[in-house]
């Protein structure tokens, strides 16, 4: 590449419209520079193909959304170059009235930690100056500044391209200010503060430390993977009222800005993009339709639609009885059978009506489940009988309960007087008046059978009538 050479000049002899040029030829210079090397760089390193839809797509590897930094490039180095002024653009007080712009320049090295964030060390020097013309008075600061800021993308995603070409920035940070304040004060008197002067200031042989903070804004245009274009704006503000050299009553704290233009070289290998200009958006959009998800996707569908099969096979039930076919052992059962668990018929006893007359003697025992007092529906029969005899004759009756001998003989006596009561609600219920029924409860005692065997204290569990 053909070497480019940047003249020297001396800005105190030179008036602001030269400065102006000199600073932009002297800029552009350094952007064809940068251009051309990256074109070259690219051309060298990367191999390029063309696939079906047209677009052109790079041999560097993909990156995965979740697939951290160490998949990017991060680090990158700039250097800027522009115009400093004793102004801001928000506004503030100055000692003195007039601006003159003078040249600022940089160096900037960033380690970018997300899509949208970065931590950025600033390296500045350069000179500020104003004066009170056509009155007596100006200054010049010659000053070197360190800071360390935060870099925030505010447009991180761009949905008009796939990959990123241009990004909004704002910065904000703090550092350490040296300078030296030189010139003539408002009232005539020099002042050189490092060197000291012949009006009689010792002159410290040191610069000036002060803490100074600088907020900005700016572009940046991507004009290869590893070559941006940078413009911005920083307001820096000194903690102290002597950057000018003059401190005023209602002007402790002085300030300064710094427009500037510049390019950044992303450092790392080829193969990697740079994280600051990937769009998020596109790379979801990207994974989605990746070749190896796709046929996962397809596999678990085939996987979906078996089951679903399975599942209409489990259902299939041809006969209609309710059981499916895979666990029906009685297949074409007529239409209207009850089936049981197998999808067999149920074959029910009939009805043996000598039994049903004898169960349903009026003032039979009634027997109970262990440990229950609840009625069967077996029991039905023989209460309706009594309760019809009790409403038709006016008879009184003594409910005696019983128990069998499981348990303790309190518990077996509460447990006899709930299955006496729960005979005469089911009569008094069926049209019975309650002062016909009397209820006692005997516990264990008076056993009809032994209760050492099961089948005597299912005779035991009982409740029995006693006319009156």
């Amino acid at each position: 590449m053909k070497k480019i050479t940047i003249k020297s000049f001396n800005l105190k002899t030179m008036n602001y419209s030269t400065l102006r040029k000199s600073v932009a030829l002297s800029f552009a210079s350094l952007m064809v520079a940068g251009v051309v090397s990256a074109q070259t760089d690219s051309t060298a390193k990367t191999t390029t193909t063309m696939t079906a839809d047209t677009t052109m797509s790079s041999t560097a590897t993909t990156a995965k959304v979740f697939g951290g930094r160490g998949q990017y490039k991060t680090w990158s180095i700039g250097l800027n170059a522009g115009a400093t002024s004793q102004t801001l653009a928000t506004g503030g007080g100055n000692d003195f009235r007039n601006k003159v712009i003078e040249l600022g320049y940089g160096l900037s090295i960033r380690d970018q930690l997300g899509h949208n964030f970065g931590l950025q060390l600033d390296l500045r020097g350069g000179k500020v100056s104003g004066d009170n013309a056509p009155n007596v008075g100006d200054y010049t600061t010659k000053f070197w500044q360190a800071t360390l800021s935060g870099v925030v993308n505010v447009a991180t995603i761009d949905f008009i391209r796939r990959k990123n070409s241009v990004n909004f920035f704002v910065t904000a940070g703090a550092g350490l200010a040296l300078y030296n304040p030189t010139g003539i004060t408002p009232t005539g008197v020099p002042y050189d503060f490092k060197d000291g002067v012949a009006g009689g200031n010792a002159g410290t042989d040191k610069y000036v430390k002060e803490l100074v903070i600088p907020i900005g804004a700016g572009v940046k245009f991507r004009l290869s993977d590893a070559v941006a274009l940078n413009f911005g704006y920083t307001q820096n503000f000194i903690d102290g009222g002597n950057f000018d050299g003059v401190t005023t009553g209602n002007n402790r704290k002085d300030h300064y800005s710094y427009g500037y233009g510049g390019l950044e070289f992303t450092l790392g290998s080829s193969s990697k993009p740079s994280l600051e200009w990937v769009n998020p958006v596109a790379m979801m959009y990207d994974e989605l339709y990746d070749a190896a998800l796709r046929q996962e996707v397809e596999a678990l569908k085939g996987r979906v639609t078996n089951v679903e099969n399975a599942v209409t096979d489990l259902k299939k039930d041809s006969d209609g009885d309710g059981v499916s076919d895979q666990f029906d052992k009685c297949p074409n059962t007529p239409a209207g059978s009850v089936v049981d668990g197998s999808g067999c018929v149920i074959v029910f006893p009939k009805a043996d009506s000598t039994a049903t007359a004898s169960t349903a003697a009026a003032y039979s025992n009634i027997q109970f489940e262990f440990d229950s007092s609840v009625l069967r529906t077996s029991s039905y029969p023989v209460l309706d009988a009594t309760s019809a005899d009790l409403r038709s004759s006016g008879k009184t009756v003594e409910i005696d309960g019983y128990a069998s001998s499981e348990g303790t003989a309190a518990h077996n006596l509460s447990l006899s007087r709930d299955r006496a009561n729960s005979v005469k609600t089911y009569l008094v219920n069926s049209g019975v008046a309650a002062s016909k029924l009397k209820v006692k409860g005997y516990g264990e005692t008076n056993p009809i059978a032994d209760n050492s065997t099961e089948e005597g204290r299912v005779a035991n569990r009982r409740v029995a009538f006693k006319q009156r």
